[in-house]
């Protein structure tokens, strides 16, 4: 399993209701059903990962989450995870509403676009960084918000959102010493535990 995803599955109780939202192959509430005994559901866009969540026994649903959640009643899930996928939203800010509306707690992933690669890239180059990591030219990124940890944290600042718990880690999913010491600019992937 993906180490960012083993870091999710530290933060999610046994037995709790987990809603994971573009939820890829399944591997995560695969991996949470085995090991935790979690009732989860998965939500994803792509047939072909529709089709490997089926094979795993994963309960999924064909969902575009730009066109909302409103099917999905408060509070009918503990936790509800999106790993990666807040910078492709329309209308990131509102994703997060919905997930702390149909969630006890959410977990929020991405990519931090202020990592000093991404900005060294584009002060010396002038062109938008591509790498190993963001491996997407401007014109055919699915990225469309560039989100940095500040600003995510701004934005639960203006929505009364709190933050339980932030992991900061490089591209492999490893925590560093300097990951803690300077998070916005040496942090390539944010993985934030919210609530109200």
């Amino acid at each position: 399993m993906r180490a960012d995803l083993e870091i999710i599955a530290e933060w999610i109780q046994p037995k709790a209701r987990v809603l994971d939202m573009g939820c890829g192959e399944g591997e995560l509430l695969d991996f949470l059903s085995k090991q935790k005994q979690v009732d989860g559901l998965g939500l994803e866009i792509d047939h072909d990962n529709i089709t490997s969540c089926i094979a795993r026994g994963v309960n999924v649903i064909e969902k575009n989450l730009d066109e909302g959640l409103a099917s999905i009643d408060d509070a009918s899930f503990d936790s509800v995870v999106m790993t990666q996928a807040l910078q492709v939203m329309h209308r990131p800010d509102l994703i997060v509403e919905e997930m702390l509306r149909i969630g006890n707690e959410g977990i929020v992933t991405f990519p931090n676009f202020a990592h000093w690669r991404a900005r060294f890239y584009l002060a010396f180059r002038g062109k938008m960084p591509v790498s190993k990591f963001l491996s997407y030219s401007w014109y055919d990124t699915p990225n469309i918000h560039f989100c940095t940890f500040k600003d995510f944290e701004a934005l639960c600042i203006e929505r009364n959102i709190r933050i339980i718990e932030r992991t900061v880690v490089d591209n492999e999913h490893r925590q560093r010493w300097w990951h803690k010491l300077w998070p916005n600019m040496m942090g390539e992937i944010a993985i934030y535990r919210i609530t109200r």
